[in-house]
C-alpha cells in the first residue's frame, strides 16, 4: 500500500525545468525592430544568459527591477555594462558588505574647511542602470535604505528631496552558495522587485563560444536607443489593451496562490497581480501586438511569482522547489 503511494507520489511530481515554464522569456520572440537590435547585439557579448538578457529589456520597459540569484563569475557586470552602452544610459556598481552605512548608497557628506560647511554628494545610486552587487551582504538597514529609494523614485536629504534620474532600473544580484555574514532579503523586500531570475551556469557548448568572445571591447559598442527613446517607449507599453477575461485570470491565478496549505505560509499581495500584468504588456508589446493575451502572461508567471510565497517548514524540510509549487497549484 505504501508503495502504490509513493509510486503516485512519483508520478505527480513536477520537474520544472523540464516545463515550459522553465523556458520563460526564451518563449518570448522578440519582434520589435528597435529591441531586437538591441537584444542582438547584446547577444554578440553575452553568449549563454538568453533569459537574462530578455528579462532586462523587459523590466526596463515595465520600469521595474529585477533581483538575479546567480553564481559568482558569470558576466553580471558586463550585461548592465553592454546595456548601458546600447542605451546610452549612465551605470555604476555598488559591491554590498556587512559595514556598509546608507549614506554609502544614498548619499554623503563632506565637510569643506574653507566654508567652514558641510557639502551634499549624492551618491551612486543616481544612476540610470544601478548593479548592486550581492545585496544579501549588506545589513537589513542599508538593504531597506536602498529599496525605499526604489520604490520612491527620490531621495530626502537633509529636508531636501531629490529626483532619481528616469529611467532608473535596479539589478539586485544574490550569491545562493554563501551564508556567513549574509543578510536574506525579508519577503516584504523582496516583493518590491519586479522579477526574480535565476542563472544557471552555460552549456559546454556556450562556454567554449565565451572562450573566443570574452576579449571583446565594450567601449567598442555604438548606442541604439537613446534615454528619451526608451522612455517613450514605456509611455507606449503603458497604452497596450488588457481584456478583462485576462485581468480576471491573473486576478485568478494570484488568488489560488494564497490559500495556505502544507506548503504556502502566505501567498503574493496584489503588487504580484499589478506586476504580472506590466509584465504581460511589455511581453505583448515586443511581439508587436496592441493588445494582451494569456500566451503573454505565462512567461512572466515564474518570474514575477517565484519570490513572492513563502514555503511552509513542510516545503522547506523536503527542499521542494518553489516553481513546482507554484504550477501544481495553478496548473489547472
Amino acid at each position: 500500500m505504501s508503495l502504490n503511494k509513493e509510486e503516485k507520489k512519483q508520478e505527480k511530481k513536477i520537474n520544472w525545468k523540464e516545463t515550459d515554464f522553465w523556458k520563460e522569456f526564451w518563449l518570448v520572440q522578440i519582434q520589435h525592430p528597435k529591441f531586437l537590435e538591441v537584444y542582438n547585439k547584446a547577444s554578440e557579448y553575452i553568449i549563454w544568459a538568453d533569459n537574462l538578457l530578455k528579462s532586462i529589456i523587459v523590466s526596463l520597459l515595465a520600469d521595474g527591477h529585477i533581483l538575479v540569484e546567480w553564481m559568482p563569475g558569470l558576466a553580471k557586470t558586463r550585461t548592465i555594462l553592454v546595456y548601458s552602452k546600447l542605451m546610452d544610459l549612465d551605470f555604476k556598481r555598488i559591491q554590498f558588505t556587512p559595514d556598509m552605512l546608507p549614506s554609502d548608497v544614498i548619499w554623503g557628506e563632506i565637510f569643506d574647511k574653507k566654508t567652514g560647511e558641510f557639502k551634499t554628494f549624492l551618491g551612486p545610486i543616481f544612476t540610470n542602470l544601478l548593479l548592486a552587487d550581492e545585496i544579501n551582504r549588506a545589513t537589513p538597514k542599508v538593504q531597506s535604505a536602498l529599496l525605499e529609494a526604489m520604490q520612491e523614485r527620490k531621495v530626502t536629504i537633509a529636508g531636501k528631496t531629490y529626483e532619481l534620474p528616469r529611467p532608473f532600473f535596479v539589478m539586485a544580484t544574490q550569491n545562493p552558495i554563501e551564508q556567513e555574514w549574509t543578510f536574506p532579503l525579508p519577503e516584504a523586500q523582496m516583493d518590491r522587485f519586479l522579477m526574480k531570475i535565476i542563472v544557471d551556469y552555460p552549456s559546454k557548448e556556450a562556454e567554449k563560444q565565451i572562450l573566443d568572445t570574452y576579449s571583446k571591447n565594450i567601449d567598442d559598442i555604438e548606442s541604439i536607443l537613446s534615454k528619451e527613446e526608451l522612455l517613450e517607449y514605456q509611455k507606449e507599453v503603458e497604452e497596450i489593451l488588457v481584456p478583462e477575461n485576462v485581468k480576471q485570470a491573473i486576478v485568478d491565478i494570484v488568488e489560488k496562490l494564497r490559500h495556505q496549505d502544507e506548503n504556502i505560509l502566505f501567498g503574493p499581495s496584489p503588487r504580484a497581480s499589478i506586476s504580472l500584468l506590466k509584465v504581460a504588456k511589455v511581453i505583448a508589446f515586443l511581439k508587436g501586438k496592441q493588445q494582451v493575451d494569456f500566451a503573454d502572461v505565462k512567461p512572466a508567471l515564474l518570474p514575477v511569482l517565484r519570490h513572492r510565497i513563502k514555503p511552509s517548514m513542510k516545503a522547506l524540510i523536503e527542499k521542494e522547489p518553489i516553481e513546482n509549487i507554484i504550477i501544481e497549484k495553478i496548473k489547472d
